[in-house]
């Protein structure tokens, strides 16, 4: 029965998650399993390692860990303060300032580096301190940062983006890029008004003004960090090079900068930051390979043809569609990482939505915000453990203020998928 198998695959990865197996081998054990009782007379261990090896074999996620590597230059190479006094200076002074500075840094670092666990190590590191020392409720710090820091999963460069093009059969990355930005800015604009508003209630103390001439000087000491965002997609957009190729520059380019213009790491230190490089990497590579293995898998019992029948059987509304896709991903990210995510479900619900006129590059950009919601949603989002772990707090002291922070980003997401033009609009104006 055609039910069997998918019944098979379903149990087994959730009750593997529920024993606390890592998602990368629940995924590879139920989807093993499921190759044992599906396609008979086919080693289902040599298949599976096969898909794995296929799966990462892709020049364009060879963008992944150098992104990755020079998300770690910067995480040690000085440009997370440089943004924070910048940041500090901007919007210091405005009541809940500091907040809102945690917010924009994390953003800018989150941008830069695209990579939310690096900014919510980076400028939660930083930040922390200085707003406990202000008067700041620590529990409060951690919903701030860690909220703030899935920001640069949505404004480019983003690994999210490059996860999704693979999954989406070759959306131009580029195009996706750009597409982030408006949306990106969004989320952060929303949570920095839940910061103000909060701030306000609990009388957390306002900033000093800054004068411009410090503004100024702030800025200079940033810039040759926010160049970074200029320089990889400006040279997307002009043709200069390919994102992969883009990613190689970043590298370069935030190498010379902590070690030759900020002098903020030693070369002594290059061996333990490719180490943690190539852990991370490793992490997120195969989560890759084995997403990309249940996805075969998922097509040949064709599971996403399925899917789309009982979808479309309830409803051909593109809008209420829409809605009950945000609806299950809410859901799904807050059991399930970012990447294998959308490797899973971008096969399924994308041919769903394409035919009913929703753009690719709009569904990319609504999949990466919503499954970012769920990097802050216990009980596994990895930003959740990372914000905590900085704070120095315990996820059940973050949740009380993070509800309003999940209602910020939910109206995010809702203005997202309601309005094409927020992250079409873009893409149109460069050309793609």
């Amino acid at each position: 029965m055609e039910w069997i198998p998918i019944a098979v695959m379903a149990v087994s990865f959730f009750v593997l998650m529920a024993l606390g197996v890592p998602i990368a081998f629940a995924i590879g054990i139920a989807t093993t399993g499921t190759m044992l009782l599906t396609i008979p007379f086919v080693p289902a261990a040599m298949t599976m390692a096969q898909r794995i090896a296929t799966g990462m074999d892709s020049f364009v996620l060879l963008a992944i860990p150098l992104f990755i590597l020079a998300g770690q230059f910067m995480s040690t190479g000085g440009v997370a303060r440089r943004l924070v006094d910048f940041a500090k200076a901007l919007v210091g002074p405005l009541p809940g300032g500091l907040a809102i500075v945690n917010i924009f840094s994390s953003m800018l670092f989150g941008a830069i580096s695209g990579s939310a666990g690096a900014a919510a190590s980076a400028i939660g590191g930083v930040m922390t301190k200085r707003m406990t020392d202000a008067g700041y409720d620590r529990a409060f710090c951690a919903a701030t940062n860690l909220t703030a820091a899935t920001t640069g999963l949505i404004i480019p460069p983003s690994n999210g983006f490059i996860v999704y093009s693979l999954a989406a059969g070759g959306v131009s990355i580029g195009a996706l890029f750009v597409a982030g930005y408006l949306p990106g800015l969004l989320l952060g604009l929303i949570l920095a008004g839940v910061a103000f508003v909060q701030s306000k209630r609990n009388g957390y103390p306002v900033g000093e003004r800054v004068p411009f001439g410090q503004v100024a000087v702030a800025f200079l000491h940033a810039l040759p960090s926010l160049f970074l965002l200029v320089l990889v997609i400006g040279g997307i957009i002009l043709g200069w090079f390919t994102p992969t190729e883009a990613a190689g520059v970043a590298v370069l380019y935030t190498f010379l900068l902590s070690t030759v213009f900020y002098r903020e790491f030693s070369l002594r230190e290059i061996p333990a930051i490719l180490l943690a490089s190539a852990r991370t990497t490793s992490t997120v590579m195969f989560l890759v390979g084995a997403s990309i293995g249940m996805s075969w898998v998922m097509a040949y019992i064709e599971l996403p043809q399925q899917i789309s029948r009982a979808m479309l059987t309830l409803t051909t509304n593109p809008v209420m569609l829409l809605i009950l896709i945000n609806v299950i991903l809410l859901i799904v990210g807050a059991f399930m990482d970012l990447t294998p995510a959308l490797l899973i479900f971008t096969p399924i619900f994308l041919p769903i939505v394409q035919p009913l006129g929703i753009d690719p590059i709009h569904f990319g950009v609504i999949m990466v915000l919503n499954l970012s919601i769920g990097l802050c949603t216990p009980p596994v989002g990895s930003v959740l453990f990372i914000g905590a772990s900085v704070a120095e707090v315990s996820m059940v002291e973050v949740v009380r203020p993070l509800i309003p922070c999940f209602v910020g980003m939910i109206v995010a997401l809702a203005l997202v998928t309601a309005f094409p033009a927020l992250s079409l609009w873009l893409p149109t104006v460069f050309g793609f």
